[in-house]
């Protein structure tokens, strides 16, 4: 008897299924706004480290607690201004449903004009590179992770440059194929980005399946 009441009061699949989505796209919003956030890498700028499609997990939690960009660290940013050229336009129905996958998180954010970098200096320091060394307040950085065939500086010297207080200077690790803090040195800040557009460190590589792994 039990057993035909609670069939009797099961919702239909059709009332069941728009609540689940529901509740599902509420949990993701959850964890986009305080965990994590996805975001897609659209240039060869991180390579190897990172490649052109992946898609990475950024930590938006230990932000709420303190945390603060760190030479070495690998993150996504807000496009200061410039660095990105202009979006193809997307139809109606594409733009709409990717502006509804975004705002919930289960999607890169929409419009993209995010980058994702490796910290080389923070606020207070100074960054310089020649010949085929950068240096850090004078200080020679080593650099394992640069793709294979490139050096520190790939052929543009330039420095010292100081980094103002609240600010990162960001490199990418393919270094001959990086519009980074090096070419615009003639923003305001130096080529210098605001920490308050540090979006969080990338913490995992989810997608696709044979990269997946910690960044």
């Amino acid at each position: 008897m039990a057993d035909t009441k609670q069939r009797k009061a099961r919702r239909p699949w059709w009332v069941e299924i728009p609540v689940m989505t529901a509740l599902g796209l509420a949990a993701a919003l959850v964890i986009k706004t305080c965990l994590f956030q996805v975001f897609s890498i659209p240039s060869g700028s991180m390579e190897n480290t990172l490649q052109v499609g992946d898609r990475v997990a950024v930590d938006k939690f230990t932000p709420l607690f303190g945390w603060e960009p760190k030479a070495g660290d690998k993150v996504v940013f807000h496009d200061p201004g410039g660095w990105l050229p202009p979006e193809p336009a997307k139809g109606a129905v594409a733009g709409a449903v990717g502006s509804t996958l975004s705002f919930v998180g289960l999607m890169p954010p929409a419009g993209d004009e995010y980058l994702v970098k490796r910290v080389i200096a923070t606020g207070g320091h100074t960054v310089a590179c020649h010949g085929t060394t950068l240096t850090v307040d004078g200080r020679t950085v080593s650099e394992p992770y640069l793709h294979p065939g490139d050096d520190s500086c790939s052929g543009l010297d330039f420095g010292p440059v100081a980094v103002p207080a609240g600010y990162v200077w960001v490199e990418g690790d393919h270094r001959s194929d990086s519009a980074d803090s090096r070419y615009h040195r003639d923003d305001p800040a130096g080529g210098a980005v605001p920490v308050a557009d540090v979006v969080g460190p990338v913490s995992a590589v989810i997608w696709p399946l044979n990269h997946i792994g910690t960044a």
